[in-house]
């Protein structure tokens, strides 16, 4: 098959005037017609600087020392910046990792794709403008939602037009920069579904950006992994994940948390990302289990060694029979311990929207997306909220902390009542509380430097500290104290993510409340971020309201974990329970749509119910979606809340049957348990 992309030895390096730091050395890979190619490493080792390459996008402080990035033959770093873009958006197109900065807040999303489509003439002759619109909405599994602003749409929505807009002029080839970083699982299997969909009906060609290989192993054909600047190696994506040849590919891979455990025996990654203490040979020998006195002083090249695949390791054959020592076992330091309750919320309904002056004269109430929250958390616990977006778990996490006042119930902290705006509560309670954002680019002040940022905080709640604090503070997120005369905008993605961190830990708070913050780091960072989390927990007794979509990362974490749907607790259970045996119907589809390290992991999840015939509060929220109904019932009649021991499970089904349907299902899927003798009350 011919090569639609060729990339030659291409050298790249920051900095300005005569000061030039190399970032990306000697890298060369090709992509055929039709091929979906993987780019993974860590955060800061250049991937999305390549990226960015093949568009012929650079910044200003960047230069592109040697090298050639063939595209259907033409030298991409040869093209003026008119025929840059006649290319950009009509043969080469970008979907990145935030929709919400890539699309205007200020157009409808109906026009931005339209701007698209006339820019670069690729209206399809005998075809009018508004139904291509609408045949891309549906191409993304989309309605037509032209009308809309982007901010009336939810992430994953966003994502699936950025998409459509980047297929509006049938690319050839389709860079995708992290595109479902901060997605809940569903999701994510959607966007990939969609993509591998979208790839064999438009027979483009892929370059998929991003950290997360489980990901990788439903779409690519072929991974490269990059790690300082270098490709260390590049084979077909299931001969990669299944007996991956290099040390770091090795430590990368066994780095990835899996819901069923299978790489929790095994050592991740040591250290992190370190340019300033890489050595004159192997760049990866630091950090390495294997490395030896040859490897400090040996470069390392990229050189063929079986079949399709690539690695840059004169020790490979060896290594790959050697294993790296076993991770250290998990001690749990609370597990005889009966903690306090620290925090409880009862009865909590929330809404976005008050009631207008007419609303209040006819008796109207605006709708709640939050209802009937009942939550007890311990000293030293950590609870996590799973579901998609939309469920309420950032919502929640907003009341909690006083950014969101309640419609109705009560949040209690230490036993005291908290107020309910955050500018009521004490100065202790503040204290008490932290929230660290999923985005650190809204929360981190760009025009201060991370020592400022760190200091403030500090000086807020009247604490003492010295630069010895912060360096310490910052070694414990993988940072080091170079870091503090740095900008916010001289960061990575993940580094700025680890500040925020590193900032809410300084005041020593009773209570963490944790926004998807692992979503757009690194899996070694999220390895060590968690064992940081874990240490607070086990040895200065800090409970945490852990929000996330990765149940991999729960699992390693969390000792309950609360299951939300459109507004609900649909299940509560302790995390080993509620993983082993997932009572609920959703949890089920949430368990199957984790990510795994082979592409036969995923299964199809039945449709979504329209959310014009969704009717909170009547019935289950699941109705119209759920596997398992069992007639009208479940949509006309709210479910009733069943105890399990460890928590609760709210369905109609009856807890006792749940589990023998469980059971059933692990020895023949396809069985049913429903009968007219065995059916809840009022089932048809």
């Amino acid at each position: 098959m011919k090569n639609l992309i060729e990339v030659r030895n291409l050298n790249i390096a920051y900095g300005g005037k005569s000061n030039w730091t190399n970032v990306v050395q000697d890298v060369s890979f090709d992509i055929a017609r039709g091929e979906a190619f993987g780019l993974v490493g860590e955060s800061g080792c250049g991937k999305s600087t390549v990226a960015y390459r093949l568009l012929g996008y650079g910044t200003v402080n960047s230069l592109v020392q040697t090298g050639e990035v063939l595209f259907d033959g033409i030298d991409l770093l040869k093209l003026d910046t008119k025929a840059l873009t006649k290319l950009r958006g009509s043969r080469i197109a970008l979907v990145p990792q935030n929709p919400t900065t890539s699309l205007s807040p200020g157009m409808r999303v109906g026009s931005q794709i339209r701007e698209m489509i006339a820019t670069h003439k690729a209206l399809p002759q005998g075809m009018s403008m508004q139904s291509r619109i609408v045949e891309l909405f549906a191409l993304v599994g989309l309605p037509d939602v032209g009308h809309r602003y982007p901010h009336e749409l939810s992430g994953g929505q966003q994502q699936r037009v950025a998409i459509a807009m980047a297929v509006a002029c049938n690319p050839d080839l389709l860079v995708l920069d992290e595109p479902t970083t901060g997605l809940d699982v569903t999701t994510q299997r959607q966007i990939i579904q969609l993509l591998g969909d979208l790839r064999t009906r438009i027979g483009m060609a892929m370059l998929y950006v991003t950290h997360d290989l489980a990901l990788l192993a439903q779409i690519a054909d072929r991974v490269s992994v990059m790690y300082a600047g270098q490709l260390v190696e590049v084979a077909p994506c299931d001969q990669l994940l299944k007996s991956p040849a290099h040390p770091y590919s090795r430590g990368l891979i066994a780095s990835i948390p899996t819901v069923d455990g299978t790489n929790s025996q095994a050592r991740g990654l040591r250290g992190v990302l370190r340019r300033d203490q890489m050595s004159t040979g192997c760049k990866f020998e630091p950090r390495c289990d294997f490395a030896t006195t040859a490897c400090r002083t040996t470069p390392q090249m990229l050189e063929p060694v079986a079949g399709t695949r690539s690695v840059a390791c004169m020790k490979w054959r060896e290594t790959a029979a050697q294993q790296a020592p076993a991770a250290k076992p998990r001690l749990d330091a609370t597990a005889d311990a009966k903690p306090e309750r620290l925090l409880s919320v009862a009865d909590l309904e929330l809404s976005y929207r008050k009631p207008g002056f007419f609303d209040k004269l006819l008796g109207r109430t605006s709708p709640s997306v939050v209802r009937d929250i009942d939550l007890e958390l311990r000293t030293g616990e950590v609870i996590a909220l799973v579901g998609e977006s939309g469920s309420g778990k950032s919502t929640i996490a907003r009341a909690v902390s006083g950014r969101l006042p309640p419609r109705a119930g009560l949040i209690s902290l230490d036993g005291g009542l908290l107020a309910p705006k955050l500018k009521n509560r004490s100065v202790e309670q503040l204290r008490q509380i932290q929230y660290i954002f999923q985005n650190p680019d809204a929360s981190l002040n760009p025009r201060r430097r991370i020592r400022a940022i760190l200091a403030r905080p500090l000086d807020h709640f009247g604490i003492e500290a010295d630069e010895k604090a912060l360096e310490t503070v910052l070694e414990n997120v993988g940072l080091h104290a170079g870091y503090l005369d740095r900008f916010p905008e001289q960061l990575s993605g993940g580094e700025r993510q680890r500040i925020a961190i590193a900032r809410a830990l300084l005041v020593n708070p009773k209570l963490l409340i944790c926004d998807e913050i692992l979503s757009a780091l690194d899996v070694s960072v999220q390895a060590r971020i968690v064992e940081l989390l874990r240490s607070l927990k086990e040895k200065h007794a800090v409970a945490m309201l852990f929000i996330s979509h990765d149940l991999a990362v729960v699992q390693q974490l969390a000792d309950r974990v609360a299951v939300l749907f459109r507004g609900e607790l649909m299940q509560l259970a302790d995390t080993s329970t509620l993983l082993n045996a997932p009572l609920h119907p959703y949890t089920e589809m949430l368990l199957e749509a984790a990510p795994g390290l082979s592409k036969d992991h995923y299964v199809s999840l039945p449709p979504a119910m329209p959310a014009s015939k969704a009717m909170p509060g009547i019935g289950c929220p699941l109705a119209g979606r759920c596997p398992r109904q069992v007639g009208s019932i479940c949509a006309e009649t709210r479910p009733p809340v069943q105890n399990t021991g460890s928590g609760f499970v709210r369905c109609h089904i009856p807890a006792g049957q749940l589990m023998i349907r469980q059971t059933l299902d692990a020895i023949a899927p396809t069985a049913s348990i429903y009968t007219a003798e065995t059916a809840p009350a009022g089932a048809p």
